[in-house]
């Protein structure tokens, strides 16, 4: 099965237009949440160990794909904010939840907008959120160009480390990519955790 899937593999990654497509996979992503992108970088990195791609191209591509898609996403929130505001009212589930939305990134907005974009789904409802809260875009994009070089450098490079470590079998190279990035997420899913449970502890007491 591995020989079969492995050479066409090989074949898209090695394409001249593999960089076009992570551009558009990651665009695509922070609007469409459904398009695995962060699976096509992490692919592109491991094959960047060979030589196959350019290890900066797919960070850049990566990166400019995924600021793109935020980008898209926003000006959707910001299109819908009268809308959703005006059905919202004065009270009420949603006019809370749009009035806390505003007061978190207000207060931290920069932090959320970087940590959300490692997470599928959570980039698109904090970037559509910016957009309809009225977040001011230059702030929102300063802080997106550095989530999206960050998340960008990141897949790419765990997958780079996968493909250093099995330089001679990409397969394995990719499964310890992807189980790089799955501990990170993890990792950080759990210290989430942590610290909600110790804030709602400190509360409590």
């Amino acid at each position: 099965m591995t020989d079969v899937i492995l050479p066409l593999v090989e074949d898209v990654v090695s394409s001249p237009w593999i960089y076009l497509v992570l551009f558009a996979v990651a665009a695509i992503d922070g609007f469409f949440p459904v398009v695995p992108s962060e699976t096509s970088v992490v692919t592109a990195g491991v094959f960047a160990a060979s030589g196959e791609t350019s290890l900066v191209l797919v960070i850049l591509a990566a990166a400019l794909g995924a600021f793109t898609g935020d980008q898209v996403s926003y000006a959707f929130g910001r299109l819908a904010g009268p809308r959703l505001d005006g059905r919202a009212g004065s009270t009420g589930r949603r006019r809370a939840a749009l009035d806390r939305a505003r007061a978190a990134l207000a207060t931290r907005g920069g932090l959320i907008i970087i940590a959300s974009r490692y997470f599928p789904g959570a980039r698109t409802a904090v970037t559509l959120a910016a957009g309809a809260v009225s977040y001011r875009w230059q702030r929102f994009a300063a802080f997106d160009t550095v989530a999206a070089i960050t998340w960008g450098t990141y897949s790419a490079l765990v997958g780079y480390i996968g493909g250093v470590a099995f330089e001679s079998d990409p397969l394995k190279g990719l499964l310890l990519g992807f189980g790089l990035a799955a501990a990170v997420t993890a990792l950080v899913e759990l210290t989430r955790h942590l610290r909600r449970r110790h804030a709602v502890a400190v509360n409590v007491g």
